[in-house]
């Protein structure tokens, strides 16, 4: 049996607003085995973003634990952190936002090798260039400036740089949102080679579902600070039991004419609600087409209901008309 290498149990991150407790992430549990991608899927606001920044303790945990390796890291201290980070890098949504505008593309991946002291000048150079061809890039890039470049090369930048302290695993929170359509398979492509290559255990972050579909393993979906279904990717797909998945699903554009036609798409109704202090029960119920009172009344847990497929709803049988 695999052992994962990331377990994640009962992630809670909660802010402090004018308005009471912003529950963006409210006890969340998953995991990752070595060398897999899990993708995080869901609408914006759902809290996506905010696992994996928490993860990392970008943002410091409200409650829960983050096993990497069979070690809680929410309980380091700061030293031990530093030395952690070193296996655990992240790749941002906007790669403008996330490159320093005044740095060259060789201050900017070489700033984790600085940062851990890692090689002599030389060696620095040399990691670098080999860096910049893994993604696709070349010497002759290494003193531009990231306005020279087009969003997709910049994300190549940006996987360079989150590569350069060799880590065992990379978030990705959407990658590839900030890009033009031709340009996401190209950087798709290359993490999947990346991920060959060297071995690398990815959470993908995203809303784009055919994407998270095509580089995922495993797929959670996430609905308002909550995880509302798991599964193994193609399982997911194909059989997917939670009324929201089914909605986001039916979303999907199909290229075929035709049968994009006759499809059912599942619409919504209503706004999503507040995350501050939510009302207990399920928190998609006054969307469901299946939501009673029962639902207003507590929280469903995620449970097996097929091997490897879990499950939060009261109402699968009414949903799945089993």
């Amino acid at each position: 049996m695999t052992t994962p290498i990331i377990q994640v149990k009962d992630l809670a991150k909660h802010f402090k607003v004018g308005g009471g407790s912003l529950k963006a992430v409210d006890g969340i549990s998953f995991e990752i085995n070595e060398g897999e991608t899990f993708g995080l899927v869901g609408e914006s606001g759902c809290g996506k973003s905010t696992a994996g920044r928490t993860m990392l303790r970008l943002y410091e945990p409200t409650g829960g634990q983050m096993i990497y390796k069979g070690e809680d890291i929410f309980s380091y201290n700061r030293a031990q952190m530093k030395e952690i980070r070193k296996d655990m890098q992240m790749i941002f949504q906007d790669p403008y936002a996330s490159l320093d505008p005044r740095m060259t593309v060789e201050e900017i991946v070489s700033e984790p090798l600085d940062i851990y002291n890692i090689g002599t000048k030389k060696e620095r150079k040399e990691r670098i260039l080999d860096l910049l061809e893994l993604v696709g890039m070349g010497e002759e890039h290494v003193q531009r400036f990231p306005h020279e470049f087009s969003g997709g090369q910049r994300q190549r930048i940006g996987i360079a740089r989150a590569l350069a302290v060799r880590p065992k695993f990379i978030i990705c929170d959407e990658p590839i949102s900030a890009l033009d359509v031709s340009i996401q398979a190209q950087v798709i492509n290359l993490l999947k080679d990346l991920q060959k290559k060297l071995n690398l255990t990815l959470l993908f972050i995203a809303h784009d579902l055919s994407m998270v579909r095509y580089i995922s393993d495993s797929v959670g979906v996430m609905y308002l600070g909550k995880l509302v279904e798991i599964s193994k990717s193609e399982e997911l797909y194909d059989h997917p039991l939670h009324p929201y998945t089914k909605a986001l699903l039916s979303a999907i554009p199909i290229p075929d004419p035709e049968i994009q036609r006759s499809r059912k798409v599942i619409e919504l109704e209503g706004d999503v609600p507040s995350p501050i202090d939510p009302k207990p029960g399920c928190r998609f119920v006054d969307r469901c087409p299946y939501g009673d009172d029962a639902c207003r009344q507590k929280d469903p847990k995620l449970e097996e209901v097929r091997p490897g497929h879990f499950v939060a709803c009261f109402k699968l049988k009414e949903v799945n008309g089993l």
